[in-house]
């Protein structure tokens, strides 16, 4: 009978002790709305918070259950959006404490009417391992690009409430 080297015997221990990778969901795939460009950015942690962007949309005017609104500066864009909270605490997370950051370095808050039309969320409390989807709303000037989201998570107990925020690239 034939003896196993030592770096056999190694070799072989060794690949008994790999870890397993982790198991994955299997999320089913959606259709991308009419005219929005999806997105495919690797997610962004900010604090506690984990965000992906998923689609962009420029749009003239949106509709609620009441009428139809149009931006004053020139178009509205649309950015849909996936926090997490990685933490093991929740946290108060604000929509109007998103930024979208503009080709020219201005600033832009979300637009409150349209994302009061919208239905979308304002401020919420983000429970630990929760995640959440939705849209943020900005009025751009009609020949600016927008060049980046500015996210901030919601403050936890490692991160202050004014804690800087995070850009993620825009197309």
């Amino acid at each position: 009978m034939r003896r196993l080297g030592p770096a056999l015997v190694l070799v072989v221990a060794l690949a008994g002790c790999a870890p397993a990778p982790p198991a994955l969901y299997q999320l089913p795939p959606r259709p991308v709305r009419a005219g929005e460009t999806p997105l495919s950015h690797p997610p962004v942690v900010n604090g506690d918070t984990e965000f992906t962007v998923l689609g962009l949309s420029s749009l003239d005017s949106i509709l609620g259950s009441h009428a139809e609104w149009r931006p004053k500066q020139g178009r509205l864009v649309r950015v849909r959006l996936v926090v997490a909270n990685l933490g093991r605490s929740g946290s108060v997370f604000d929509t109007k404490a998103q930024r979208l950051v503009t080709a020219d370095g201005a600033v832009l808050a979300p637009d409150p009417e349209a994302m009061l039309i919208k239905r979308q969320p304002g401020e919420f409390e983000l429970g630990a391992s929760v995640r959440l989807e939705f849209d943020l709303y900005f009025d751009v000037p009609a020949r600016i690009r927008p060049a980046a989201l500015r996210v901030t998570g919601g403050a936890t107990l490692f991160q202050a409430p004014d804690a800087p925020g995070t850009d993620i690239p825009l197309p």
